[in-house]
Parts: C-alpha cells; structure tokens; sequence
C-alpha cells in the first residue's frame, strides 16, 4: 500500500477498521515520510540481515525495514492492528507479526527459529510509557543482536546517553553503557505523529559491546552499587550508598577507601570504572 505516511490514507484505513488509538499502550503512529527511511537505514537495515521491530503501528517502519532486509519480524501486542496490517502490508511476503507482550517473548528462541545464521538487529518506535524496560530487557538477555536503533522521548533519549560524569547522567545511563555505545541519531518532532505527543522525540542507536564496558566481579553487586547510588541524587555516595545498600556509615567508609573513592562525591560525579571499582570492592 501506498502513502503510509499520509495521513489521510491512515484515516481511511483505520475508520475501516473500526481502529480507535489506546492512551493506554502509547499508541502514536508517524506521518512523517522521512523518519522511518531514515531509521531504517541507520539501523541496519539492509540485504542479509533480519530485523525486528517492536509495535507496527499501521506498518509504516515495517515496509521500510521490509525493503532492505531479508526478514522481519514484528512484535505487536495490539491484536486490533492485525487486520490493517494484513491490508497495509500485503505487498511484502518477508514479514512475520507476532502478537504479543515483547516482554513477554522468549526472543532468544525467536531469533534461533526466525533468522538462523542471520545478524540480527533491533528497530523500533517504542511506546513512551515502557521504554526503559524494553530496552533494558533487551539488552539483559543478552541476545545475539548488534544494534537496537529506537525512538524515544527526547528527555528519555537524554537520559540514556547522558555521559558519566555529566548533570544528566542517571541509573539508567550507566545501566544502557555498560552493555553498549550509545548514539543520538536524530531529533523527531511532535508533529510527525498522529496523534501528535504532547513532547518531542529522539532516534538514537545503541550498538552492543562484545564485552561489557567495565570489568566487574559481579553484575549484580555493580547494578545494585548504580542503584544505590542513584537513589537519592542530591545526596553524597557516603549516604546513598549506606541506604541503599543497608550498611552503616562505617562500612560505606571503609568500601569506599577501597575503592579509593572520596565519600563526598555525588553519583553524577563517577566514571564507570569507579562504580565497578566500588562493586568489586564489595567483595575483595
């Protein structure tokens, strides 16, 4: 089907259909003709490669990634868009929607029976509500994916490639780095979507390190360490981290002069390799 960034062909179509959008799941679909071109390229897209996307929407992004990789695979949780994707995409036979939570997927068996011997990446207009969860469940399974390019709000997009060391950094930021690079593409406006949000949006890219960025004892003690920390962002490691990791002043003191780290930094203040020198000095 033609034009399925014009919004009124997607007007037709979903009146058909009977399609009502859901607050609910953050249904906002792009009419903007140059975005999805533009994510698709940049999310490697591109012959002998499998992609999966996350939510079709009416299917504008999944023509496009559909055009230039060999196969993709579309989670979709909204089975009243299974009709009018049936319609908007039946041109492409290289597409497979799947109708479920995608958190809820078991991906590494999808990837294993949908793309064998295939890389693999991620594209996809995430829902604003359940952003930091899917990415970061994508990125704990550790699938053999090399890159997750998405659209987010823009102040989420802030938040996950803030720098360490910089005002914006958070959990989050530290969380996503140490799994992989994190890149701004592109900024979307408000007004590319239907219905529009009532803020702007950011495309950015998060290619997959081989290795985690830090080198760490255990991952559990270096995300419980980013969390504490992060807690209470006003407050000085000394604090945060006695509550958040229910030890006393003392034993903080101590953890952190093993680490070599003065107490009266703020989180926003350390480098990646401090909160892993902190996390391995749980344990010495």
């Amino acid at each position: 089907m033609e034009n399925l960034s014009n919004i009124s062909v997607i007007r037709d179509v979903l009146s058909r259909h009977g399609f009502s959008f859901s607050k609910g799941l953050g249904q906002n679909f792009l009419i903007n003709p140059t975005v999805c071109p533009r994510m698709a390229e940049m999310g490697n897209a591109q012959p002998g490669w499998g992609m999966i996307e996350i939510g079709a929407g009416v299917g504008v992004l999944t023509a496009e990634l559909a055009q230039r990789a060999d196969k993709v695979v579309c989670i979709e949780i909204d089975s009243r868009l299974l009709p009018i994707l049936d319609e908007t995409l039946a041109e492409y036979d290289n597409i497979k929607i799947v109708n479920q939570d995608v958190l809820k997927v078991d991906l590494h068996k999808l990837i294993a029976e949908e793309f064998p011997n295939m890389p693999v990446a991620v594209c996809a207009n995430l829902p604003y509500y359940i952003t930091s969860p899917i990415i970061m469940n994508l990125l704990e399974s550790r699938l053999p994916i090399s890159s997750l390019t998405v659209m987010v709000q823009k102040e989420a997009a802030q938040r996950i490639c803030a720098m360490p060391g910089s005002r914006e950094v958070g959990a989050v930021s530290i969380a996503v780095r140490y799994y992989c690079e994190p890149k701004v593409l592109f900024q979307v406006s408000r007004g590319s979507f239907m219905p529009a949000p009532d803020v702007d949006s950011t495309v950015i890219r998060l290619d997959i390190r081989k290795q985690p960025t830090v080198d760490v004892k255990r991952e559990e003690d270096f995300f419980r360490v980013v969390k504490a920390a992060f807690s209470q962002r006003r407050k000085t490691l000394s604090n945060t981290l006695s509550s958040g990791l229910s030890m006393n002043k003392t034993q903080i003191a101590e953890l952190l002069e093993r680490a070599g780290i003065a107490s009266n930094l703020r989180a926003e203040q350390l480098s990646m390799q401090q909160f892993a020198d902190i996390a391995n000095a749980l344990n010495p």
